[in-house]
């Protein structure tokens, strides 16, 4: 069974057929197909997610949509990864001597997943990957790019890297394990392998590029001749947002490697509330432009439905509500860890990856919601104006 670590130190069974290398590139994976259903899904609704993140259009009709393109490359990616996992099972049987043995040929998996991002194949769009790793190279310093050459999509794939967090950290345990001293990648994850400092730096890591993107901005705005668009109060507390994760990971690290005490707890506790409510807060009000935390006058000013905004592209009101009802829910997993009863169920193996997993979903449908949002502001005050966050628009009637 998938045991308690502080008792069971053998493999469970969970580890035993899923080892940790393979969960990592199993989100990575996953991340290729859910960017596919993200074109796809708004591309069917007219909205141009290229324009908005400044990708090259394409120049022939016979050229595939974006979406298509990606599902070639996350079909590549799949089928490379189940002929490896696969390969794993047989060889292993499931027997631990063998799985500690095999370690190599996640890692391989790994390797191989890196190189098909990193050199051009035939047959498979090299723009798109080329795009993505000058991006990537960009936002991981922090950098942003001004609003003419593709700022939204810096942002939306540093939100994007901040719920990788805990992948990033999975990533460095499997390697920490491999090169230790009779260490294999594929043991039950022994997260004490740079779990001290290392690990929760890599885990800062995503958060602090957005911090210091946020601080560019604000930056940018104050410099600007014009002051039209504020004086760049919403980047400072966009910063101060993505600050709030610091203490939650710091609180962690201590209980973990230190003799947890009751006043320690309490400030997780209180740190974890801080962050989940602060950023379900943004999600709501910032991200998508939803009028449930404003005041009353201000929901009652507009003709649109209770909490939500005039224009709604992605359906019907009620989706609206379950989704701000998911991102409520799925920001406060941490809560498990209150509950007598479930508290030792997070630190199960699989229960790690299923919180992890669900982060990474949160992800997904969030971003379906953000294009919308930054859509919708495009089309009210023209193309290329998102060089702050704005506040609420709505176009006339006539408009729609």
């Amino acid at each position: 069974m998938d045991g308690d670590p502080a008792v069971e130190s053998e493999l469970d069974s969970f580890s035993l057929n899923f080892p940790l290398p393979y969960r990592v590139a199993f989100i990575v994976v996953l991340a290729a197909w859910g960017w596919g259903a993200n074109l796809h899904y708004l591309y069917s609704l007219k909205i141009d997610v290229p324009t908005l993140i400044r990708y090259p259009g394409r120049t022939s009709p016979h050229q595939p949509p974006h979406h298509l393109s990606t599902y070639r490359l996350a079909t590549v990616l799949s089928t490379v990864y189940a002929f490896s996992l696969v390969i794993f099972w047989i060889f292993t049987h499931r027997n631990p001597a063998l799985v500690l043995a095999w370690d190599w040929l996640p890692l391989t998996y790994l390797v191989a997943l890196l190189a098909l991002f990193l050199f051009p194949f035939k047959n498979l769009s090299t723009t798109g990957r080329s795009r993505f790793l000058h991006t990537l190279k960009r936002v991981s310093i922090g950098g942003i790019a001004e609003a003419k050459d593709g700022k939204f999509g810096d942002i939306l794939l540093a939100d994007v890297l901040t719920s990788y967090a805990k992948v990033f950290g999975d990533l460095y345990v499997a390697l920490c394990m491999f090169c230790s001293t009779n260490g294999s990648a594929t043991a039950r994850p022994d997260r004490n392998c740079g779990g001290t400092v290392i690990v929760p730096l890599i885990m800062a890591t995503p958060s602090l590029i957005r911090l210091r993107q946020c601080l560019i901005e604000y930056g940018r705005v104050r410099r600007a001749p014009s002051k039209e668009s504020g004086w760049g109060g919403q980047h400072l507390a966009n910063a101060l947002k993505y600050s709030t994760a610091f203490p939650v990971i710091i609180f962690s690290t201590l209980q973990r490697n230190w003799s947890p005490s009751a006043g320690m707890y309490r400030a997780w506790v209180v740190a974890c509330m801080v962050n989940s409510f602060y950023s379900f807060y943004w999600d709501v009000t910032k991200d998508w432009d939803l009028t449930l935390f404003s005041s009353s006058r201000e929901r009652n000013a507009h003709d649109h439905p209770f909490g939500l905004r005039r224009i709604l592209y992605i359906g019907p009101p009620a989706i609206y509500y379950g989704v701000i009802m998911l991102d409520l829910l799925l920001r406060f997993t941490w809560s498990l860890k209150l509950s007598p009863h479930l508290d030792h169920l997070t630190d199960f193996e699989s229960s790690i990856f299923v919180i992890e997993f669900l982060e990474v979903f949160r992800r997904w449908v969030w971003i379906f919601f953000r294009i919308e949002t930054e859509w919708i502001r495009n089309q009210n005050m023209g193309l290329g104006v998102d060089d702050i966050l704005l506040g609420d628009y709505y176009r006339d009637e006539e408009d729609d």
